[in-house]
């Protein structure tokens, strides 16, 4: 099935986001998802509709696909030109002149002219004919696809102090029948708190975009003219392929994914790291499209474009952990479903109830009904959790934090152990060789061996030892295989076997259990090395906030009892389990899991299983890998030091959510049968509502600053 990612405008709460939804489902798409606040819609298509059919569908209800090439030729589609006012300001300013005239007439001084009520008919009308055109048209169309939303509300609210006044102009029956002012209040103060509402919940992204701002920029091309001289042009990094030659100088954004060819820079990674320290790198060394030179000049090759960047892959990972819903927001979306309904029937009984059991006037019970209408707010409910999942997301990327989902923020505020690997997760990784011994084998042909084997693995030791031990005369091996969690084997053409790991392969025939890896050949010991690692700076600091919060935390390694017991000693760690292959590691989770939930740091390749199996796994990575993780979360800035910020904003964005959610319940709940005894005038409700969704922004937007650790 092909992927489809597209831009949709016009969503405005969840109900957009639902009708979308069901639309998609109905047409037999998969793995939809909607995120109204962002406007990002997904899914897999099943090609029984093409994009056109699927873009003309969306667009008759309501909507707009905006930045898909193969789905938005005007001339296919049935969307509608662009309307006189673009938004909600500008409606609200067309329509308060108006309103503020007819408002006139309830004031001691008011102007004569203003009693006669056509007068007032004519003042309303041009704020009506605006006010229907954006409510009454959303309105009708979300009742013909079965979901009304919060615009029914309005609409029949103000349609019906407008018909009532009407009836009552037309009838002459006096001033105590018209309430033109009212219709126009509702109107005018809705585009206002709408306006305020959307401008606070757009501003929940500000950090997405950010980082999607940095996505179009030029670029420095390298080519070469027919007497092979080169030259140098800008051009837009959208046109750049893989391959490209590009240069980069000092001050400049780097434009795209790319390898350092020639040259030394110094380089910020602090939009996507959140590290502001430069990073030396030289030839070979990779450059994340984002980051800035700092300082120096290279040349370098395009290694990926479009959606294969690093840059890219973080953003579609943060917008799909926004389309995610996590448990808590399930019982709002369900009650939002049937809010609307719920409220006319609210509505019409508080005009009931009014007009006949309480004997109030036939005026005074509409007026009552009406403030019913326009007071509830199913957006609150709708927006709870979007508005604080996209601040809780924006301000992790911005500090090298991605969650694959939001279901992950919502599971950190009941984590109770925190398990870590040992190499490149509490130290750097960055190993020297300490010293080796050869007991039969000459030093040079000891090294040969062991970098001939190593050079096959991507573990960090292997890496190091085929990096210092580097030749240009490897063994060339009849067969030669990784045995995960024990190390590696070899045969060479003369038929002798090699085996390189750890202590475990040597325990039949040494007691020196010191070493970091042993080489034996033909099963008989011929030699060890040892390796240094440095503890991350970090580390301890780590550590001792994790016991801060009543965290136990546990080292789990692959390497020997006394080395990881000593780094566990120095550190302060609670618990050690050592010597563990990948299957141990993965039985040893499960049990953990059994007894409390738990969050384990891994590097994300050697201990997948383990981070796929924990309550929430945490990988350790470098960015360019960051597509190919398969933990939750992914921690980017090369270090842990940024793990407490991670389970701080995930704990605080569920208290923001839980919060939110809190308000808008209890808004409602005593909201309602305010308006319903008649303590709040239709005009006063319509601008409660508009700024009940503020509050939640507002709160929501207070997750950006707030002490999360």
């Amino acid at each position: 099935m092909e992927k489809v990612d597209w831009k949709v405008e016009g969503m405005t709460c969840t109900n957009c986001a639902l009708s979308i939804n069901r639309y998609l489902e109905k047409e037999g798409q998969k793995d939809i998802k909607v995120n109204f606040i962002g406007g990002e819609v997904s899914f897999e298509m099943n090609g029984n509709k093409t994009k056109d059919e699927l873009t003309k569908g969306i667009a008759d209800l309501g909507y707009k696909v905006v930045d898909e090439k193969t789905a938005t030729h005007p001339e296919n589609l049935n969307i509608k030109k662009q309307h006189f006012f673009s938004n909600h300001l500008q409606r609200f300013l067309f329509c308060l002149p108006f309103t503020l005239v007819l408002m006139l007439h309830m004031l001691p001084w008011h102007p004569a002219f203003l009693m006669n009520p056509w007068i007032q008919l004519a003042i309303c009308l041009p704020v009506y004919v605006v006010g229907m055109n954006y409510f009454g048209v959303s309105a009708v169309k979300s009742l013909r696809r079965g979901i009304p939303n919060m615009n029914v509300l309005i609409a029949i609210g103000s349609t019906a102090a407008f018909v009532y006044s009407i009836i009552g102009t037309v009838g002459n029956m006096g001033m105590n029948y018209v309430f033109y002012e009212t219709a126009a209040t509702i109107i005018t103060l809705v585009f206002l708190g709408e306006w305020v509402e959307h401008k606070s919940v757009d501003t929940t992204q500000k950090e997405l975009k950010k980082l999607a701002a940095t996505q179009k920029v030029m670029a420095n091309m390298i080519a070469f003219d027919e007497e092979h001289k080169e030259i140098i042009f800008p051009v837009e990094n959208t046109s750049l392929h893989v391959g490209d030659l590009i240069l980069i100088k000092t001050g400049e954004q780097v434009p795209i994914d790319c390898k350092i060819l020639w040259g030394d820079a110094s380089v910020n990674e602090a939009l996507l790291t959140g590290e502001s320290k430069p990073i030396k790198k030289t030839k070979k060394d990779a450059l994340i499209g984002g980051s800035l030179i700092t300082d120096g000049i290279v040349k370098a090759q395009v290694t990926a474009v479009g959606k294969d960047t690093v840059l890219s892959n973080i953003l579609t990972l943060v917008k799909e952990a926004q389309s995610e819903k996590p448990p808590i927001q399930q019982l709002a979306d369900k009650i939002s479903a049937v809010f609307v309904p719920a409220v006319l029937g609210i509505a019409l009984l508080t005009f009931l109830i009014n007009y006949f059991a309480f004997d109030v006037s036939g005026t005074s019970s509409l007026m009552r009904s009406i403030a019913v209408l326009v007071i509830s707010c199913p957006c609150a409910m709708g927006l709870a959790t979007p508005a604080a999942i996209a601040v809780g997301l924006g301000r992790a990327a911005k500090n090298g934090i991605l969650f694959r989902n939001a279901k992950s923020l919502e599971l950190f505020k009941n984590i109770q152990t925190v398990v870590f690997d040992k190499t490149g997760t509490l130290t750097k990784g960055n190993f020297n060789v300490a010293g080796f011994q050869s007991l039969e084998l000459s030093d040079e042909n000891f090294k040969q061996v062991v970098f001939s084997m190593e050079k096959f693995s991507n573990h960090p030791i292997a890496k190091a030892i085929a990096e210092s031990w580097k030749m240009n005369n490897p063994v060339s091996w009849k067969k030669i295989e990784e045995i995960k969690g024990l190390g590696i084997k070899a045969e060479d053409t003369e038929g002798n076997s090699y085996l390189l790991g750890s202590y475990k392969i040597a325990a039949s025939q040494t007691n020196d259990n010191t070493h970091t890896a042993y080489l034996l050949k033909n099963d008989k010991l011929i030699g060890w090395f040892n390796l240094e690692d440095e503890i991350r700076p970090e580390a301890k600091d780590v550590i001792t906030y994790l016991h801060t919060k009543n965290i136990e935390t546990i080292l789990l390694s692959g390497d020997t009892l006394d080395r990881t017991q000593k780094i566990a000693d120095t550190l302060g760690i609670d618990k050690v389990y050592a010597e563990k292959t990948p299957e141990e590691k993965l039985k040893i989770i499960e049990k953990l899991n059994t007894e409390k939930p738990v969050a384990m740091v891994g590097d994300g390749v050697n201990d997948a299983p383990a981070l796929a199996k924990a309550t929430i796994g945490i990988s350790m990575s470098d960015a360019t890998q960051l597509a190919v993780q398969s933990a939750q979360v992914v921690l980017m800035n090369k270090g842990i030091h940024q793990l407490p910020l991670a389970l701080g904003l995930g704990k605080h964005t569920f208290k923001t959510i839980k919060g939110n959610l809190f308000w808008a319940f209890i808004y409602n709940v005593v909201a309602i049968p305010i308006a319903a005894i008649g303590l709040l005038q239709p005009g006063i409700a319509a601008l409660a509502m508009g700024f009940s969704d503020v509050v939640l922004a507002i709160n929501s937007l207070w997750l950006r600053f707030r002490k999360v650790i």
